[in-house]
């Protein structure tokens, strides 16, 4: 299959990047050069980023990385003091931090001297309901202004942050509580999108947390549990708040990521994961001062953590939509707000594309696109290069457990639709097939050690996850992580999907466990099997769901609507079934493994 340009850097934005001026202070022409010399000598690649972002530390590192634990327990900036917070907050006082707009209203500016602000009335409010250093807050609420507040003074403060998505269901609310016990968890009333209102006070307390701050943005009035308080009662008139300095390794964010058992792993970010979100904006993203970054995501993401620290560790504004991103209302907010850098899931270019909505708009501050979350089809994101006049889409793949990405795009080499053009600055892979031999199509393994890597897990064995069983190339170590890709005649890769029981389902990962479980309660099933297909062609991938029948109860229309209803209600309202498929037999290895695989390929050849 031929590969065609779909855009190619001019000089000057070459000139320009911060790509070119690193390579220029190290002396090389050649991107690829570039980043061999960044991952053979990862030592100096990692100091000089710490520099070029400006990481405030409050005792300098005596070693930028120490293996002397062992490669799978690198400590990064070795003997020094910070707090992460600090290095958010280097722009002009009167910089603009933060743009938000609500549904129907104007938009609205945050220095960076207000949102300072407002992070240190938290922190202290924080303290005022007897929250203390090392006890964890949550936050499940949409992306907003208080949202971004609340998650930077609860780290600056020494509180970690569990963060949860707020399509959550109480089930899975409830299982993400259990695992971290946090003292307080923060949201709202309800969730106004669309014209809808959806409640979401009422879900999390379904879940029994211990204590929660709810910011009212309904008209109507709910009455809270006897322990619960309303945030404007919850603030204090306090401005100033000290950081609490920290060891880099300190836990400051629990993440959950979906594995291949039903409990999704709850990752820990440190001090030090942030510099790799940073690092990515600020070399890939090419992310600089005063630039505007909007990506429609959520904290419960890693997309949502990672778009707080790499907009504003490189000083550039960060863009928030209140409403749903499908349509003109959101495309508007893009052009009215100047956005610079644009993130998207596929699927929403998919419906983008469907319904015009973008295109009589004036998108053309846009310096780059990024997608992320799915695999996205070339069509697709040529259509999204056009909305702005042809601009280039960085392509960007990683993972919670990495803080960022490690294969991408960037700015100063060619871009040719749904491709990476390189692995990221920093980092290596390698491809092993079936036999674990060196493949240009295969298994992904990272070779550590990489700044931002977990190497703590809260609740499974980190060695056992990401070690275990996995072979060693040239000695090295390496560590795995469950995307197959495809590397090109011409260097660039192309995303194959998971190999193992996980799946990505409109920008969200969620192993098929999850799924099988729900679905394994209707009343008319025995088993299932959930695979995720990507369509011919590339794309956001679809489920699918495999059943051996238990009885004849319904008919096939009332079957197939009581399994998105299930998913829908008890899972994610997010996540779609596209078909069920009813079979005799699942197929299974001598040890009683269901094949997905084999589901997969059955399912593409017919």
């Amino acid at each position: 299959m031929a590969l065609k340009t779909s855009w190619k850097p001019s000089n000057k934005i070459i000139e320009n990047s911060n790509i070119h001026k690193m390579m220029l202070e190290n002396g090389f022409k050649n991107y690829v050069d570039f980043w061999k010399w960044s991952v053979n000598e990862k030592s100096e690649f990692w100091t000089q980023t710490v520099k070029n972002l400006n990481i405030k530390l409050q005792k300098k590192f005596t070693s930028i990385v120490d293996i002397s634990h062992g490669i799978e327990q690198a400590q990064w900036l070795k003997g020094a003091k910070l707090n992460i917070v600090d290095s958010c907050f280097q722009n002009d006082d009167e910089a603009i931090s933060l743009i938000f707009q609500k549904e129907n209203k104007d938009i609205q500016k945050v220095t960076q001297k207000s949102l300072k602000k407002l992070v240190n009335q938290i922190a202290n409010s924080l303290r005022s309901i007897n929250v203390q250093q090392g006890d964890f807050i949550a936050i499940d609420m949409p992306m907003s202004l208080e949202a971004v507040a609340i998650y930077l003074a609860g780290i600056k403060a020494g509180n970690p942050v569990v963060t949860i998505a707020d399509s959550f269901a109480p089930k899975e609310i409830a299982v993400r509580l259990k695992i971290t016990n946090p003292k307080v968890i923060f949201t709202q009333d309800v969730l106004q999108r669309a014209g809808k209102t959806l409640s979401l006070y009422q879900k999390v307390i379904e879940a029994n947390p211990l204590k929660v701050v709810v910011i009212k943005v309904g008209n109507e009035n709910i009455s809270l549990r006897k322990n619960d308080i309303y945030f404007k009662d919850f603030i204090v008139d306090n401005h100033h708040f000290k950081s609490v300095v920290q060891d880099p390794y300190d836990t400051i964010t629990i993440l959950f990521s979906s594995g291949t058992t039903g409990e999704p792993k709850a990752i820990p970010w440190t001090h030090t994961t942030p510099i790799k979100s940073a690092s990515d904006g600020y070399y890939h993203h090419d992310i600089q001062k005063n630039d505007v970054v909007c990506w429609p995501t959520n904290l419960g993401w890693m997309m949502g953590p990672w778009l707080v620290f790499a907009t504003l560790i490189n000083k550039a504004t960060i863009a928030l939509y209140y409403g749903a991103p499908m349509g003109e209302e959101f495309g508007k907010f893009v052009q009215d707000a100047k956005v610079t850098m644009l993130g998207v899931v596929p699927s929403i270019v998919k419906q983008w594309k469907i319904t015009k909505c973008n295109e009589q708009l004036d998108w053309d501050t846009i310096k780059c696109f990024s997608s992320t979350g799915e695999i996205s089809n070339p069509e697709e994101m040529e259509y999204l290069m056009q909305l702005a006049n042809n601009k280039p889409v960085i392509e960007y793949c990683g993972g919670t457990e990495i803080g960022g990405g490690y294969v991408t795009s960037t700015i100063v080499q060619s871009n040719i639709a749904s491709t990476f053009s390189t692995q990221a600055l920093g980092g290596e892979f390698i491809l092993l097939n079936d036999n674990n031999e060196l493949s240009n199509k295969g298994e992904m393994f990272l070779i550590p050690p990489i700044m931002g890597l977990s190497n703590t897990l809260l609740n499974r064995d980190h060695h056992d996850v990401y070690y275990k069983g996995i072979p060693k190339f040239n000695g090295k170590t390496l560590r795995k992580h469950g995307d197959e890709l495809e590397q090109l005649e011409n260097g660039y890769y192309r995303a194959q999907g998971r190999v193992d029981d996980a799946m990505n389902l409109g920008g969200i990962k969620v192993s098929s466990i999850q799924i099988e479980e729900l679905i394994n309660q209707l009343e008319f099933i025995k088993e299932s099997a959930a695979i995720a297909v990507s369509p011919i062609g590339g794309g956001p991938s679809i489920l699918v769901i495999y059943y051996v029948e238990k009885n004849n109860l319904f008919n096939k229309n009332e079957r197939f609507l009581k399994a998105k209803q299930i998913i829908r209600k008890k899972l994610n309202p997010l996540f779609k079934v596209s078909d069920l498929i009813s079979i005799d037999k699942l197929p299974r290895t001598a040890s009683g493994k269901v094949m997905r695989k084999n589901l997969r390929k059955q399912y593409c050849e017919q």
